[in-house]
C-alpha cells in the first residue's frame, strides 16, 4: 500500500486544486502547485535534521501554510502532530501548557508555528528547534523542490499523531501509520462514491481535528479532488460563508457537527440567492446527531436547492482514522423509533411503531461500516457478544484502527479487547446498521434506569432563554448513596428564577424526577474541547470543586 506522499504525488497531475478561503476572498492553488512547495519546504526540514520517522509539530490557524506543512512532513518521511488551537481562549497560560505536554508526549523533533502564535510560545530548555512558518516557506524557495531527498514507502511508518483534548488527563496521541489512513481514505471514496473529476469538497473544520484532517483536507489531497477550505473562525463569524462557498463552488459534499448545522440553519432562513443543488453529501457527525436538528436544516436548505436526501448522519473517531460507519449516498436521515423506559432500564432498543406514542425516543440510523472495518456490540464488562437491538459496548476491528496511544501502554491495553478497539459507546445495531446511545462513562443512573444526558441536554436546549447546544447534565452522589441529576446550561438572562422552574419542568418530563441542581452560567463558560465538544467529566469537576461561575 502506497504512503500518503505517494498518493499526494500521483494525484497531483489531475488537474485539481485547494482554494482557500479567508473570510470572502479566495485564493486557489493546484494540488501540483502546492506538492512543488511541499517539496521544498520538506527539503528545509530534511536540513534542519528531520529525518523517516521523526515527529515535526504543527501550530497554526487553517492556511496556505499549515496545509504545505502537513504535506511537507510527510513528503519528508516524518509523521505530523497538528496542535490543537482553542475555539474560544479562555486562558493563554492553559493553551501553552497543554501545547508544552503534547509536545513532550509527542517526542516532538520539529516544531512548526504560524508567525503570529510564535511570540506567545517562547522556547525554553528542552523544547524542541522552532521554526515559524514564513521561515520554512522562505528557505524552501530558496532551496527548491529538486534538493528533497524523499525517503521510500513505508506503510508502517506513522503519518499522524492525533491527540485526544487533554482537559482533564494527560493528552494521548492516536497513532496511526500510512496503512490505517490510506485504508480508511479508500474506504470513505467508496462509501461515498467519491468522483474526483466531479466532485468539490467544502470545509471549514480545523486541521487538528480527525474529520478536518483526514476526511476534509487528506482525501482531497491524495485524490486531487477540488477543496474549498475555510478557517473555523470564518465560520464562526459568519456560519452563512460555509453555505455561500457550497454555493459559489459548486460544493457536492461537506461536513459538520451537529452544532454547526444547527447556526447554518438560522442562517439559511435570512439568506436568498443560494443554489445548493449539487450537494449530495451533508456529513452530520462529531457529536450526538439530533434529528429535530436535521430535519430543521433540510426545511431552511430546500427553499436553496438542497436535495433532503443530501444529510448525511455518520459515525467516525480518530482512533480508526476517521470513518466508521456511513450510510449510503442520498439516503438521507433515517430514525429507528424506540421504547424510552425499556431502553433505560433493560438496555434494549424496543421498537415502536407510533412516532406519536408517549415515552418513544428516536435514534438516528448511522449506517454500515466502511470498507475494511467490522463492527460488534458486546456487553461492557463480560464481552459477550450482543444480538441486534440489544444495547452494548460498540467495538471495531479492520485495516484502518490504530496502533494504540503513542507511549502510553496502559492506556493502550485498556484501549483493545483481543484484536477489537474498545470505543468506550453505548450502542445497537439494526440490519447491520449502527444507531448511538451514548458514552458508557456519561450515563446517570436513576432508579435503576440508564439516562443519558443527550436526552436531559436536548430537552433543556429548547427551553426559551437557554442558550441552544451549551447545556451540560452529569450524575452525583445524592442522599443514600443515589445517583442525582444537575444540570448547568448557559443564558444571557439577568432574571433566572423563572428559567429554574421551567428547566426543571423539562427534566422530570423526560427523566419522571427533578434534577438535584441547576446551574445558570453566563455564555460561553462551558468547558469545550478544543473541537467544541462539551466537557461532561471537566463540568462535573468544576461542580464539585465550585469553580462554576453563577448567573
Amino acid at each position: 500500500m502506497m504512503s500518503l506522499a505517494s498518493r499526494i504525488e500521483e494525484s497531483a497531475g489531475r488537474g485539481g486544486a485547494v482554494t482557500f478561503m479567508s473570510g470572502d476572498d479566495a485564493e486557489r492553488v493546484t494540488w501540483a502547485q502546492l506538492l512543488d512547495e511541499a517539496r521544498s519546504m520538506a527539503a528545509v526540514m530534511q536540513a534542519r535534521g528531520v529525518t523517516p520517522g521523526d515527529h515535526v509539530a504543527l501550530l497554526g490557524p487553517t492556511s496556505r501554510d499549515l496545509v504545505t506543512a502537513i504535506a511537507a512532513v510527510w513528503m519528508a518521511g516524518a509523521t505530523i502532530v497538528v496542535m490543537p488551537i482553542p475555539m474560544r481562549m479562555a486562558s493563554l497560560e492553559e493553551f501553552i501548557a497543554a501545547t508544552r505536554r503534547r509536545l513532550v508526549r509527542a517526542d516532538v523533533s520539529l516544531f512548526a508555528i504560524d508567525p503570529e502564535l510564535a511570540p506567545f510560545v517562547e522556547p525554553q530548555p528542552g523544547d524542541p528547534p522552532m521554526i515559524r512558518f514564513d521561515e520554512l516557506r522562505l528557505e524552501g524557495q530558496r532551496v527548491g523542490p529538486d534538493r528533497l531527498d524523499r525517503p521510500a514507502d513505508d506503510p508502517d511508518r506513522l503519518a499522524i499523531l492525533q491527540f485526544t483534548s487533554g482537559s482533564t488527563s494527560d493528552p494521548k496521541g492516536v497513532a496511526l501509520p500510512h496503512r490505517a489512513v490510506a485504508a480508511n481514505l479508500d474506504g470513505i471514496a467508496a462509501a461515498a462514491e467519491l468522483d474526483p473529476d466531479d466532485d468539490v469538497l467544502v470545509s471549514w473544520l480545523p486541521l487538528y481535528h480527525d474529520m478536518g484532517l483526514v476526511g476534509l483536507l487528506t482525501l482531497p489531497m491524495t485524490t486531487g479532488t477540488d477543496l474549498v477550505l475555510g478557517a473555523p473562525q470564518d465560520f464562526m463569524a459568519s456560519p452563512l460563508r460555509w453555505m455561500r462557498w457550497l454555493s459559489e463552488f459548486g460544493g457536492t459534499a461537506t461536513a459538520g457537527p451537529n452544532f454547526s448545522y444547527v447556526l447554518a440553519t438560522r442562517a439559511l432562513k435570512r439568506a436568498s440567492g443560494l443554489d445548493l443543488s449539487r450537494l449530495r453529501i451533508a456529513l452530520n457527525g462529531a457529536e450526538p446527531v439530533d434529528p429535530d436538528a436535521v430535519e430543521a436544516f433540510i426545511a431552511a436548505a430546500q427553499p436553496h436547492g438542497m436535495r433532503p436526501g443530501a444529510v448525511f448522519p455518520a459515525f467516525g473517531m480518530a482512533e480508526v482514522a476517521i470513518a466508521g460507519t456511513f450510510p449510503p449516498p442520498l439516503a438521507g436521515l433515517r430514525t429507528d423509533l424506540v421504547d424510552l423506559r425499556v431502553l433505560e432500564s433493560e438496555r434494549f432498543a424496543a421498537p415502536v411503531d407510533d412516532p406519536s406514542a408517549d415515552g418513544v425516543r428516536r435514534l438516528v440510523k448511522l449506517g454500515q461500516p466502511v470498507q475494511g472495518l467490522e463492527i460488534r456490540i458486546v456487553e461492557p464488562t463480560s464481552g459477550v457478544v450482543l444480538a441486534e437491538r440489544e444495547v452494548g459496548e460498540l467495538e471495531i476491528r479492520g485495516t484502518s484502527v490504530c496502533n494504540g496511544y503513542y507511549g502510553d501502554m496502559t492506556a493502550t491495553e485498556a484501549l483493545f479487547h483481543d484484536e477489537w478497539l474498545r470505543t468506550g459507546d453505548l450502542a445497537y445495531t439494526v440490519d447491520g446498521e449502527l444507531v448511538m446511545c451514548g458514552r458508557i462513562k456519561d450515563v446517570i443512573i436513576v432508579g435503576g434506569r440508564n439516562v443519558f444526558p443527550e436526552d436531559i441536554e436536548r430537552a433543556v436546549s429548547e427551553v426559551d432563554g437557554v442558550r441552544a447546544g451549551n447545556v451540560i447534565a452529569f450524575g452525583i452522589e445524592g442522599r443514600n448513596h443515589k445517583e442525582a441529576i444537575v444540570v448547568v446550561a448557559e443564558t444571557k438572562l439577568a432574571d433566572t428564577a423563572e428559567l429554574h422552574h421551567t428547566i426543571n419542568e423539562h427534566v422530570r418530563a423526560v427523566v419522571g424526577v427533578p434534577a438535584k441542581d441547576i446551574v445558570l452560567v453566563p455564555p460561553s463558560t462551558l468547558p469545550k474541547t478544543s473541537s467544541g465538544k462539551l466537557q461532561r467529566s471537566l463540568c462535573r469537576d468544576r461542580y464539585l470543586g465550585t469553580e462554576l461561575q453563577r448567573v
